[in-house]
């Protein structure tokens, strides 16, 4: 008597787990965050000094894709990040306490807020007039060469044209970075007449 209850108990426990399994979505991994990443960000004040907007949200996208975050992590983290007048900023917007906010919404509300207010001319003259620094070396001068020329790059639709655009760039950025270097290694690198960037560095 008491095996065959036994036996009827397990068949209605086998039956049970085979229901929760029939409704348990077929293939759904389980994903595991990972938060420790939060520590790569660097915090965001949203001031010259600071790292630009979108160093802070490429930190952030990066961080987010080896952590698995999901876009309401993204958020929160950005909010933890935020210092000085963008935490400001962030308390002051009705938009960002709005239903439904998504991480593009929230992104394209701050990059509205801290655009780029300098005219292309700005730029222009920044690289054309871009000099090594004392105790610059040459690698860390052509990074920041190219940081300038990513700011005169024309964005269009046409992928031929955007070509032209980008060929256009890279030609300036090459004639700021060789006439910028300066001492005995800029005028060898004048000299050898480089064509590209990597001959010029070499």
């Amino acid at each position: 008597m008491a095996e065959a209850r036994l036996q009827a108990e397990l068949a209605e426990a086998k039956l049970e787990v085979q229901r929760l399994k029939d409704r348990m979505p077929v293939g759904t991994p389980t994903v595991h965050k990972d938060l420790a990443f939060i520590t790569l960000v660097p915090k965001w004040t949203g001031t010259d000094e600071a790292v630009t907007l979108e160093e802070f949200i490429s930190g952030i996208e990066s961080s987010a894709r080896i952590g698995r975050w999901e876009e309401a992590d993204k958020v929160e983290i950005t909010l933890l990040k935020f210092a000085g007048s963008a935490k400001t900023f962030n308390k002051a917007c009705s938009e960002l306490y709005a239903d439904g906010l998504t991480w593009p919404k929230f992104m394209t509300v701050f990059k509205n807020r801290y655009k780029d207010v300098h005219a292309d001319q700005y730029h222009y003259m920044k690289l054309q007039t871009a000099r090594q620094a004392k105790g610059e070396d040459p690698q860390a001068f052509a990074d920041r060469c190219k940081e300038l020329a990513g700011k005169i790059i024309c964005k269009v639709e046409d992928p031929v044209a955007q070509r032209i655009h980008n060929e256009n760039s890279e030609r300036m950025l090459l004639a700021s970075f060789v006439t910028g270097l300066v001492g005995n290694p800029g005028t060898q690198c004048r000299y050898a007449n480089p064509h590209s960037m990597d001959q010029a560095l070499k």
